[in-house]
């Protein structure tokens, strides 16, 4: 294979609001993070462990605003993307690094209405498949596949 392949494919659960940050011209960024889970059972002792592993997620534009309305903390939510890693100088003049998943297509896994059932609390889930009905976003073109329209999304 002489090509390369930057793609990452992540299932969990939002540490946090989304947050936006608009620039000049009307464009905008919004960040969050995700939390995905490993669980096993240590052979030794029979304990089950639960490491959990944390993602900053950044989406552009509509994806942003979309994200910023439809996604409240604890929600479950499918991203693909690819990894960038970005340096800047710290307040210190220590070079600092952090890697982020640059989102393309996303869909909400957490039906609606279930953040403000749960009172904003993290639940655990089973990772269904996306189900009809449920939003998704993506920047790629559509192939030859017509969307249903939900009643008050704008997608």
């Amino acid at each position: 294979m002489s090509g390369t392949l930057n793609k990452v494919m992540l299932i969990g659960h939002l540490g946090d609001e989304v947050k936006l940050h608009y620039f000049e011209g009307g464009n905008c960024i919004g960040r969050f993070p995700i939390a995905t889970n490993e669980s096993y059972t240590n052979r030794q002792t029979g304990e089950k462990v639960t490491n959990t592993e944390w993602h900053n997620i950044v989406v552009r534009n509509k994806a942003a605003e979309i994200c910023e309305k439809y996604l409240k903390k604890g929600d479950l939510i499918y991203v693909e993307g690819r990894l960038k890693t970005r340096q800047w100088q710290g307040e210190d003049g220590a070079t600092r690094y952090t890697t982020e998943v640059q989102v393309t297509d996303f869909t909400f896994l957490s039906p609606k209405g279930e953040a403000d059932a749960r009172g904003g609390e993290m639940q655990q889930q089973r990772q269904n498949p996306p189900a009809a009905g449920n939003p998704q976003y993506s920047d790629k073109p559509a192939q030859g596949v017509e969307a249903e329209e939900e009643d008050d999304l704008p997608f």
